[in-house]
């Protein structure tokens, strides 16, 4: 199986300047064959469209299990603990790491192609073994978050539920009442829970987005541009996390979507990854044009459209059940005619 994995990657600023990062990814400690075309020599011939952007694959001797996924880059995440309200303060490391975790899908999934192309049939096994593992926990992951697992737990309590009220039943006909006030107090807490876990699965899937994947967006209140790269409809932070981003303040509080936004950092350059409340973004009036820098546009976009928004990865729409937008034929500042909604 594959060793490890770093992901190192450059991008050049406006300013002259150049960002890098290297991100361990994922180790398991089964063995692959020492002669590997994977570790040697497979990433010059990656066809990914990744590839001519810098990013590449080496051995790297760091463990990641599951989340445990470290960033090592020094402008990334200061250490200072600021007390004032700031677009730091915004700053989601699980955020950067679903991105991550997410590129790493991409190049497994392209190695696989790659090895199969040249016949590596062996390695192309192991690799797809590799890739299914991964996949599995990212949906695992994701049923936790969005409420997929809530729908199954929900069903799964109903069941408890009766179950128990016949037990009740039948405690109540033979005058054991103890046994029946027990039953009822456990009752009474699925119930509860129940209802919480269909309620949270309800707001998955009945959830509106005002923005979408790849829209350009700017913050009301700290000001700097973004592009939009993921999205939840409730806040799926920690609560330490809402804690330090003042959720509790927020006029729709953690019930409202919550957005991933790559930040430009030629604004931000403190700022990679922020995680940010529906509420605090707003589309720019007219179509932005503009350059916009960022260490991931290239990975998780094709390119611009005529509008100014970035278009998504196929993989990335598919992440999140995304249809592909389509831009309006003619130019989208056009003032000419009234029937443009038509």
């Amino acid at each position: 199986m594959v060793q490890g994995a770093s992901l190192t990657c450059l991008t050049a600023s406006g300013n002259g300047g150049v960002y890098g990062l290297i991100i361990p990814l994922w180790r398991r400690h089964s063995k692959l064959p020492r002669k590997n075309p994977v570790d040697s020599g497979f990433e010059s011939q990656c066809p990914l469209h990744l590839c001519p952007q810098g990013l590449h694959f080496r051995g790297n001797p760091n463990t990641l299990k599951r989340r445990n996924l470290r960033v090592e880059a020094g402008w990334l995440f200061n250490k200072g603990g600021e007390q004032e309200l700031d677009a730091s303060s915004e700053r989601s490391e699980n955020a950067n790491e679903d991105i991550l975790i997410f590129f790493f899908q991409l190049d497994l999934a392209t190695r696989v192609q790659y090895a199969l192309n040249v016949e590596q049939y062996d390695i192309a096994q192991q690799l797809r073994n590799k890739l299914a593992e991964v996949e599995g926990e990212v949906i695992r992951q994701q049923e936790a978050k969005r409420g997929s697992s809530s729908k199954s737990e929900a069903q799964d309590k109903a069941i408890s539920i009766i179950r128990l009220r016949a037990d009740l039943q039948n405690a109540i006909e033979k005058e054991n009442y103890a046994v029946a006030a027990e039953l009822r107090d456990q009752i009474s807490k699925l119930e509860a829970e129940s209802l919480a876990a269909t309620a949270k699965a309800l707001v998955y899937e009945n959830a509106q987005y005002a923005f979408r994947l790849g829209q350009k967006v700017k913050h009301q209140t700290f000001g700097y541009r973004a592009v939009v790269c993921g999205m939840d409809p409730i806040c799926c932070e920690s609560s330490s996390w809402m804690e330090t981003a003042h959720v509790e303040k927020l006029a729709r509080g953690s019930s409202q979507p919550f957005y991933q936004v790559l930040v430009d950092v030629q604004e931000d350059p403190n700022l990679l990854v922020a995680y940010v409340p529906e509420e605090n973004l707003v589309a720019p009036e007219k179509p932005d044009m503009g350059r916009f820098d960022h260490p991931y546009i290239s990975f998780l976009f094709y390119g611009m459209d005529t509008a100014g928004d970035f278009i998504p990865i196929k993989q990335l729409r598919e992440k999140y059940n995304k249809p592909r937008h389509e831009v309006p034929m003619g130019r989208p500042d056009d003032d000419s005619g009234g029937g443009a909604d038509a």
